[in-house]
Order: structure tokens, then sequence, then C-alpha cells
């Protein structure tokens, strides 16, 4: 077993990590969602406090840049150690806090420990370019961090959502200010402070406060603030782009989705259950690349539904810290009865409920619904939770035409025996991500990644993205002399 990394007097009992582990004069309790059981207290922000650790950011941030490469790469690879040798004890509070099973947040650590250990090989990296130049002149232009980022971070993958925007954002000279979503604070935030810290990163470099919208709005009008990384609802991150970009600054929005796993005829029957099931249950469909569409060719359309909701029954729900579940617990009962009535809306509307459709307590029945048109809600908004949401269509084009029928724009996949056809089908939808013979719910971590439309404004985080993200560049001449202008 692993060793804790929180001491509960001196870090989960109403602290942020504001420079240091500090009392907050509010808090909030961090709950179990499968069992309603309290994990202890997270300080929650006043927008003072936002103001006062973007001004301690800037001071610190001026000295980080000018650490040197392999210092700020050293702590990034002490980094990594902790993570592996905390494992237990950070897959641990994924579970319990955000409700995942032990595979899912296994997973997530592995992906967040990738995210930084690339961000750790960023200080190495070329910082720029030289460009052309006449006579013995030189000209430059160069990578400069952009001072203080403000990053607001959701609660599905909290310690990866979180991490892949902090990790980059800092080994390039950055200082950061996280606010991670209230409801998974520890997990997407306070983990993530107490790593840094033992790792060595200089004291106000990195601050986390969890914090209510007015904390959010706080980040998105400080005038230290030079952006904000902002991932979560398409509503919310509609007011974080207005205000920020209200404020002048660089916005990078990562928001909803209604991505379509389009599968067509020819496709392996049992490959395109496995990855039908994978893309619309894991996580509870908590996830914003989650397939809220299953886009299924009319002529293996039944035999697809009935095995779907076939495997829909079997699939174990229960409290993922106890017990061997494949669907554990809902964030809250906000969003689980978001879920139910669009279910119940588009039963009513004409759709045919498969599998599925009740809950009990947050834990949300592995849900098929089928005969679903473009005219029912479930069709139309994004659910976030266990269903499968079932169309059927008869051509290509009409595949096309479904999955574009929307305002998202963020994933989208086909699954064919003909890699040919299906890309065929691929280059003509709206997405700023794309799948072949593979389902939506994907991210490499060394790959831009980024929606357009509804689903965000199409800046991209990830791999080379994240220099074009989390810098500016600088155009630098040098020449030998002035130059003899003529007056």
């Amino acid at each position: 077993m692993s060793a804790s990394l929180f001491n509960a007097n001196d870090h989960l009992s109403g602290q942020l990590f504001f420079d240091s582990w500090r009392a907050a004069s509010q808090s909030v309790d961090a709950v179990e969602p499968a069992t309603g059981q309290k994990l202890g207290k997270v300080g929650m922000a006043r927008p003072y406090e936002i103001t006062v650790a973007a001004c301690a950011g800037q001071a610190a941030q001026r000295r980080w840049a000018l650490t040197s490469a392999d210092d700020r790469a050293a702590v990034f690879y002490k980094v990594a150690e902790l993570c592996r040798n905390h494992w237990n004890d950070i897959v641990s509070w994924i579970v319990r806090e955000s409700g995942s099973v032990k595979a899912k947040a296994e997973f997530e650590l592995s992906i967040s420990m990738k995210a930084i250990q690339l961000a750790g090989a960023m200080p190495h990296q070329s910082q720029g370019l030289v460009l052309p130049s006449e006579g013995g002149n030189l000209n430059l232009a160069r990578r400069r961090p952009l001072g203080v980022v403000g990053i607001i971070s959701p609660f599905n993958f909290p310690l990866y959502l979180a991490m892949r925007a902090v990790a980059p954002a800092l080994s390039v000279g950055n200082a950061v200010v996280l606010k991670p979503d209230p409801r998974t604070a520890i997990c997407g935030g306070f983990i993530i402070a107490r790593l840094f810290e033992l790792a060595g990163l200089p004291q106000g470099v990195l601050q986390v406060l969890p914090g209510d919208d007015a904390a959010g709005e706080a980040l998105c009008i400080d005038p230290i603030i030079a952006m904000i990384q902002f991932t979560g609802s398409t509503g919310a991150g509609r007011m974080v782009g207005r205000t920020a970009s209200g404020n002048l600054k660089k916005v990078s929005l990562e928001l909803g989705g209604k991505n379509s796993l389009i599968i067509l005829d020819d496709a392996d029957m049992d490959l395109a259950l496995r990855n039908a099931s994978w893309a619309t249950w894991l996580h509870q469909g908590q996830i914003c690349m989650s397939a809220g569409r299953v886009l299924v060719h009319e002529a293996i359309a039944e035999e697809f539904i009935s095995q779907l909701a076939e495997k829909a029954s079997r699939l174990p729900i229960g409290n993922p810290n106890t017990e061997e579940v494949a669907i554990g617990p809902m964030i809250n009962a906000r969003q689980r009865d978001h879920a139910l009535k669009l279910v119940k809306n588009t039963v009513a509307a004409g759709g045919t409920l498969r599998a599925g459709g009740s809950a009990r307590d947050l834990f949300f029945e592995a849900t098929v619904l089928a005969d679903v048109t473009p005219a029912m809600p479930a069709f139309k908004e994004e659910i976030f939770g266990p269903v499968a949401v079932v169309t059927t269509f008869a051509t290509d084009d009409e595949a096309v035409s479904l999955a574009n029928d929307t305002d998202y724009g963020l994933a989208a996949a086909v699954i064919s025996k003909d890699v040919s056809r299906a890309m065929a089908i691929g280059d003509r939808i709206h997405a700023g991500i794309l799948h072949i013979n593979d389902q939506t719910v994907s991210d490499g971590v060394s790959n831009p990644f980024g929606g357009v439309g509804a689903s965000g404004n199409g800046t991209s985080i990830g791999g080379p993205a994240n220099w074009e993200l989390f810098t500016d560049w600088q155009w630098v001449t040098i020449k030998s002399a002035p130059p003899p202008y003529p007056f």
C-alpha cells in the first residue's frame, strides 16, 4: 500500500494551497458519491483571494522563468516519481471522490503521468526559430511564457484534465492559478498541489484554489491573469469566453460534445458492440468525448440493438471502492436527474427503451434508447449519463448528415472493414477529432486535442499544441549597428 499524500489536519480540513497550505474562510465537504460519506473539507476561495494569488504568482513567475532548463525539468521528473510511489493512494482518491471505477482511475493516473513526462521534456526543446535575414543581421522568433495562467478544470477526469494544462503551462515558465471543480477538488487539485510541493516547485508558482462561479469570474477579469484554459460545459464555457475575451485574455475552451459513433453494415458485430459500450458507458457517460449518438446501418441495426441491450443488462453497478463493477455512481443528483429527464422525454416522444432507464440513488443503469430520431431530446442534447442513443441510417450520405446535425464538433468515429469508405465518411464530418475503427473516447496525450463549434474555440491542447497554447511569439532582431534612417 502506497503512503498517503495528505495529512487530514494539514491539508483536508478546509485549506487552500495559496503559496502554502492555509485555512480558508469558507469550505465545503468533499463527499464520496457512492456512499455520501464525508472525505474531508476543502477550502473555497473568495474573489479577493484569486486577486492575491495572481499577484503572488506574478512575482514567483519571473523567478521561475529564469530557472535553468535542467532545474525546471527536474521538478517534473520528481513529480512522475512521486506518482509512482503514491499510485494506490492517488487511484483511491479518484475512485472515491469522482465515482470512477478502478480501471478508469488507473488509466487516468497513467495518462496524467505521461502528460507530466512530456512536460518535463519541454524545457530542453527548441524555444523558437531563426528567420531569414540580410546583411549579417540576426532575425529571430522565440517562444516566451505568458506570465500567469488561469486554469478551470472539471469533475469527470479531474486529475488528468487539470494536469494536461498545469504541467505544460508550468514547464515553459508560467505560473498557474488552478481552480478545480469543488466536487473533485482533492483529486483534481490538491493532489496536484502536493505532488509539485513535494517535488520542490518554488512557492507561489502554483496555487490551487477551488471556488464557485464568482471565483471563476475573478480569474477571468483579473488583469494579471494572461490566459484562461477552461474545460467544462458549453454553457459555462460561453460565459468564460465572453468574460475573459472581454478582458483581452488568451482563451482556450474545451467544451461539451454530441459525438457520433458510426457503425457501417460491414462492421464486425462483436467489435462494434465493444466500441459502442465503451464509448457510451465508460465513467457513467460523464465524458465530453462519449458517444452521444450511435448511428447504425439499418441492415444490422436490430441485431446490434438486441445485443447491446443484453450487454447493458449484464453490466455490474455499484460502489467502485468496494466492488468490482463496470458502472459507478454519477457525480451528483442534479446530473442524474438531467439524464433521467432526457430519457423520459425521449421515450414520450417515440423512442424505445430497450434496456435500463432508471436509477437507484446515484447509480444509473446502463441504458439503451432505440428508434431515436433527430427531433427527439436525446438526439439533440448532451446527456452526460450512461445512455446509448441509437439511430439508424440507410446510406453513407445519411450517416454524414445525421452526424453533422449538431452545433457541437468534438469527436467522431467510424467502424468498418473498408477503411477507404470509413475515411470518405470521416472527411465529411465536422469534428476536431476523428477516429477510424475506434470509438470516440480517446486521448493519447501527445496529440493536439480540441473541438470546434459548440465544443470549443478550436484551440488545441496537448503534444505540439502546448507550445502554441502556453507561450507567445516574440520577434527579435539584432543588428551590428543602428541603421542610418533618412530623418
